[in-house]
């Protein structure tokens, strides 16, 4: 005796672009991921971010 198939079809996400929930949230993070580094470097180095850009 077979089984009947699924009557509902799964829903799939389409690929998002732009502005959306998940790209936010990365950038978010990288952005903080990228602040902490830039403090670190600051400490250990003594200079600040201009100096070490060659700004200043």
């Amino acid at each position: 005796m077979t089984q009947p198939q699924p009557s509902v079809t799964p829903k799939l996400e389409e690929p998002k672009f732009g502005f959306n929930e998940y790209a936010e949230r990365l950038n978010g993070r990288a952005a903080m991921i990228g602040f902490i580094i830039m403090v670190v470097i600051e400490y250990v180095t003594d200079q600040g971010v201009l100096s070490w850009l060659g700004l200043k």
